[in-house]
């Protein structure tokens, strides 16, 4: 009897140390539009990365960066299922192209890498700018409120509600 009943906590944890290392396994590519590695001579219409599960909605992230180090991707990424996916365009100078992902996969696990592709005929697109450039080169109007203002404020507000606790005070032990 006792045989019998270690033998089966035996397989037990046998089975729960299978079922981790399976659910411990995460989104990986299996395959992309452009082929990872492969030339061409025009770009598809939208680029995009397939992955062996489904993935989550939350913050995908899909852009193309040519040889001159601009963005050729347009837009925002958008995830169907297992496949994350974004507007490309027209293409431009020859050489590779370089697809960068960062997705969410079904286990809550962000998941991110590059794919490559080459374009052996140019092409007459028009480039975005180089990633980063537009939102940390510090020029122009942001449209948003100042950082300063809320410090302000904050400053403002504390002084405020410690100017009403001691003068609160004093009036308090006066009576």
């Amino acid at each position: 009897m006792a045989r019998r009943v270690l033998a089966v906590l035996i397989a037990g944890l046998l089975a729960v140390f299978a079922a981790a290392g399976v659910a411990s396994a995460h989104s990986g590519a299996v395959s992309s539009v452009p082929e990872d590695g492969s030339t061409i001579e025009v770009g598809p219409a939208r680029a995009s990365i397939t992955f062996n599960e489904e993935l989550q909605q939350n913050f995908p992230s899909l852009t193309v960066v040519g040889p001159d180090g601009r963005l050729w991707s347009k837009g925002k990424a958008l995830v169907e299922g297992r496949t994350v996916s974004v507007e490309l365009g027209e293409l431009g100078p020859v050489g590779e192209y370089t697809l960068a992902f960062r997705v969410t996969s079904a286990d809550g696990h962000p998941v991110s890498g590059t794919r490559h592709f080459t374009l052996s005929k140019a092409g007459t697109g028009t480039p975005g700018p180089r990633p980063g450039e537009d939102k940390a080169d510090g020029g122009g109007d942001s449209g948003g409120v100042p950082v300063w203002v809320f410090i302000a404020g904050g400053v403002v507000l504390f002084g405020a509600g410690l100017a009403v606790a001691l003068l609160g005070g004093r009036a308090g032990r006066k009576k």
